[in-house]
């Protein structure tokens, strides 16, 4: 008898995967039934994995949307999902002290955890034996999918980096609405003075909206986990650092530096710090939630961000759902100085990392493999990213084309889209091929390239970008070419033992860094320095130093593991 595990939340993921998969069969994606072992469970009825993932979905409407249906009639395969809502770091931690774990974890950089307690299978017979879509996406790079330098286990599939991927998208940087740098005649947004002064001019001419509330000029993320995307990366983005997170690697070295005590980042701070004195800096940035965060930008009234679109997407979404395309935002690729080149897109190279794996639960773990593999196909693929032809897309002269009414609810109503269809719902369920990467009939796997990202904008980004001689956000941001393939990707997405001291000594830093830089950026501009001077102190005394000479330890076995 199959053994199913209760989550919140998972019954709901289930369906939507099922969907998913189903949709993908056939040239106008009907289902098919019997490819990639769509056997049926019990009784003839599909068989239900439970599913955790740390990330959160929002829009999941448990595999009830179009494709969720047809991945269910497709594979046999529901999945009885929980997506992670508080703190997936202790929701995991959780889960490996309880000895019973779901079918299928998705557990980002955390799958330490679950290694370090023997709950995930090793994956690399399953591959070989059962997984030829996925064999053949990662191809050369299968061997960027082993554990780590001690232990050659596959112990996920990575679902989070793309493969062979081209960025043609520019997501990050320093967000103003369009109708700001509009009024103001469209001014160079170069450092974060530039970035200051448009808000500061702008705030001066309007300083409420048109029902007389007060119109706020930089409000940030500081919510648990979304403190790094908002409040901390920018110090590295703007200074010349690229996203290792919480370390600066010196790229001829690899001498390891925790970021923040870097005397460039300080600066930024400071900056930050000054933006509170002026009252620039909404006073509630350390105390709202992620939904009061996006509710704030849903009502129109914040005139900078400094985050990625994914993190206010519900904010943002909202004003394009009411026609206040104005009051969404460019993105700018903002600097202390220019001196520096922003980093927003220093290239890593495949990173694998971070993904799907399979407990030592699983009633099945071919069927799961199976169903994994084929996420990982072609014809799996296009349905997770275009839908279902003749309905989600047309295919016209050879070349997928998205209707204008079916594009403009995917760009201007994406929450409601989502749920109805769930397209842009299961991309990180399954291994995929990255932005730019044509599939055998010459269209592209995903619908972001220039073209179809010009069709999506506005008229309000088409007449900013137009005003500043680009055609795409991306346009303005230095090219990768600008800097060298980091050989480890990401230290970020190297994952470390939960017992190890450099994962003992991360926890402890980030709390003190979570408590010093609120307290800095808040403190009275003669106060800065010497609440930096302690809070460089107090991690001097937390063991930085060792937690520095770790973490370059696993950054060497990683580039000798990719490269071996």
């Amino acid at each position: 008898m199959m053994k199913t595990k209760k989550f919140t939340g998972v019954l709901l993921s289930a369906t939507m995967l099922v969907g998913l998969l189903a949709a993908c069969s056939g040239g106008n994606n009907e289902p098919s039934p019997g490819t990639n072992g769509g056997e049926s469970g019990d009784n003839g009825q599909p068989l239900t994995m439970s599913f955790f993932s740390a990330d959160p979905s929002p829009n999941w409407a448990g595999m009830q949307d179009e494709i969720g249906k047809l991945l269910t009639e497709r594979t046999g395969v529901v999945l009885d999902a929980e997506y992670a809502v508080g703190d997936p770091v202790q929701k995991i931690a959780l889960i490996a002290a309880s000895g019973e774990y779901p079918d299928l974890i998705s557990a980002k950089q955390d799958v330490a955890k679950l290694v370090d307690v023997g709950a995930m299978l090793d994956l690399t017979d399953l591959i070989e034996e059962h997984a030829p879509n996925i064999k053949a996406l990662f191809g050369d790079y299968m061997k960027r999918l082993r554990y780590s330098e001690d232990d050659h286990a596959i112990y996920v599939i990575p679902t989070y980096a793309a493969v062979d991927s081209q960025n043609f998208n520019a997501g990050g940087g320093f967000g103003l609405q369009h109708r700001v740098v509009k009024e103001l005649g469209f001014p160079e947004i170069r450092t974060v003075e530039d970035f200051e002064n448009a808000i500061r001019t702008y705030l001066e001419k309007n300083p409420t909206d048109e029902s007389g509330n007060k119109n706020i000029g930089l409000t940030l993320n500081s919510d648990d986990w979304r403190m790094y995307i908002s409040v901390t990366n920018p110090a590295f983005f703007t200074t010349g650092g690229s996203d290792d997170g919480e370390f600066y690697i010196d790229h001829e070295t690899m001498e390891v530096t925790y970021h923040f005590r870097r005397p460039e980042e300080k600066e930024y701070f400071r900056w930050l710090n000054h933006m509170n004195a002026t009252g620039l800096l909404d006073p509630e940035t350390f105390v709202q939630k992620h939904d009061q965060y996006n509710a704030k930008i849903a009502s129109g009234r914040v005139l900078g961000l400094i985050d990625q679109d994914w993190n206010y997407g519900d904010g943002e979404n909202a004003l394009k759902a009411e026609g206040k395309f104005d009051q969404t935002y460019g993105h700018y690729p903002v600097t202390m100085s220019e001196e520096y080149l922003e980093t927003s897109f220093w290239p890593t190279g495949f990173m694998s990392g971070s993904g799907v794996g399979i407990s030592v639960d699983n009633p099945d773990p071919v069927r799961a493999i199976k169903f994994l593999d084929y996420l990982a196909s072609e014809e799996g693929q296009i349905l997770l990213n275009w839908g279902v032809e003749g309905k989600h897309y047309n295919v016209v002269d050879g070349k997928r084309v998205i209707p204008a009414d079916v594009n403009n609810r995917k760009v201007n109503e994406v929450a409601n889209f989502q749920r109805e269809t769930g397209i842009g719902l299961y991309t990180n369920i399954g291994a995929h091929y990255g932005d730019g990467v044509e599939d055998s009939t010459g269209n592209f796997y995903t619908t972001s390239f220039p073209e179809q990202l010009i069709e999506d904008y506005n008229d309000a980004e088409k007449e900013v970008l137009d005003a500043y001689g680009a055609t795409l956000w991306k346009d303005l941001f230095p090219s990768e070419d600008n800097f060298p393939i980091k050989p480890w990707g990401a230290a970020w997405n190297i994952p470390i033992p939960g017992d190890h001291e450099v994962s003992v000594l991360d926890t402890r830093l980030r709390d003190i860094t979570w408590k010093r830089i609120p307290e800095a950026i808040l403190a009275k501009p003669e106060e800065f320095d010497a609440i930096w001077d302690a809070y460089m102190e107090e991690l001097e005394k937390n063991g930085v130093e060792r937690a520095e000479k770790g973490r370059q330890e696993f950054v060497e076995a990683r580039v000798a593991l990719w490269n071996d």
